[in-house]
């Protein structure tokens, strides 16, 4: 089964000169906790509630912020037409839950999450990227 299979094709994306406002109004109106960073229709980051938490109002940015000074710009993603296994690995092996999902030219065509791929049927692949994400440990950092 193929990443396009199962991914959501309907994504909000926000522009990095929108405000952190606007970024968290977009989310709470989606009940989303990340979204992709578009400029150019080139996908240049992700931002979610905790960037917007921890890097922003813990740093004293406030709501008029650009999303540009907070949001992630090393962006992991997978490709559409990639098999759903070869990505749960990776998945796992990255911690991650959420993956955008690009096109051959990366431009952004959706996003893929761990629910995703268990409603597909493919408790097993969710299950074990669960597992790995779990687990203690990572290269995680909320440095600005």
């Amino acid at each position: 089964m193929k990443v396009s299979d199962v991914m959501t094709r309907e994504v909000q994306v926000v522009a990095p000169d929108e405000t952190l406002e606007q970024a968290a109004r977009a989310m709470a109106l989606l009940d989303a906790g990340i979204l992709p960073v578009g400029d150019d229709n080139r996908l240049v980051g992700m931002i979610s509630d905790r960037d917007i938490a921890v890097r922003g109002v813990a740093f004293g940015k406030g709501p008029t912020t650009p999303v540009r000074e907070i949001m992630s710009s090393e962006v992991k993603y997978c490709f559409e037409d990639q098999e759903l296994d070869e990505i749960g690995r990776n998945m796992a092996e990255q911690q991650l839950r959420r993956l955008p999902v690009v096109d051959r030219g990366k431009r952004l065509v959706g996003i893929l999450s761990l629910g995703d791929i268990a409603l597909a049927g493919r408790e097993a692949i969710a299950g074990d990227a669960l597992g790995g994400i779990s687990r203690p440990g990572g290269a995680h950092t909320q440095a600005m």
